[in-house]
């Protein structure tokens, strides 16, 4: 007997820090619609069927924020029912490092509103659970930097 299941959607989200003015920043996109509209979050956005993650997670930070040739890690699986209200979303995020240079070729574009650099111990309030996504993401950072003879 075959069963049938409903499937969950997949996104992308992308933490981008940079250290700049003596502080370690982060870039957010202001959502230009709903849900959230007016609010910040991480670039990110839903796959397209023959897209690989990657290429997935390059095209929604280029479309949001004009950053490209950005090398993009994976960071983690964040998959938590009610995550999105639109339904159920599953979003794979990426970290990355940028010299403070890109600060200036920074724009938005597609989706969003604004794309703006913030200090990641001073955020806005985020949509989604992108917060837990950022904190998610400079526990990384920081093991990195721990770990880095």
């Amino acid at each position: 007997m075959k069963q049938s299941y409903e499937r969950p959607s997949v996104t992308v989200d992308i933490v981008l820090f940079t250290f700049a003015q003596e502080r370690l920043q982060v870039l957010l996109i202001r959502r230009g619609r709903e849900p959230f509209a007016g609010a910040w979050a991480l670039p990110g956005g839903f796959i397209e069927i023959n897209e690989s993650l990657e290429d997935a997670a390059a095209r929604e930070l280029w479309e949001e924020t004009g950053v490209k040739d950005i090398f993009l890690e994976q960071l983690a699986t964040f998959g938590d029912p009610d995550r999105d209200p639109r339904g159920r979303v599953i979003s794979v995020a990426y970290i990355a490092l940028a010299g403070a240079e890109i600060m200036a070729t920074t724009r938005a574009g597609d989706d969003a509103s604004a794309a703006a650099w913030f200090d990641v111990y001073d955020p806005p309030r985020l949509a989604f659970d992108h917060a837990h996504i950022l904190d998610v993401a400079l526990q990384r950072l920081r093991h990195k930097l721990e770990h880095t003879a």
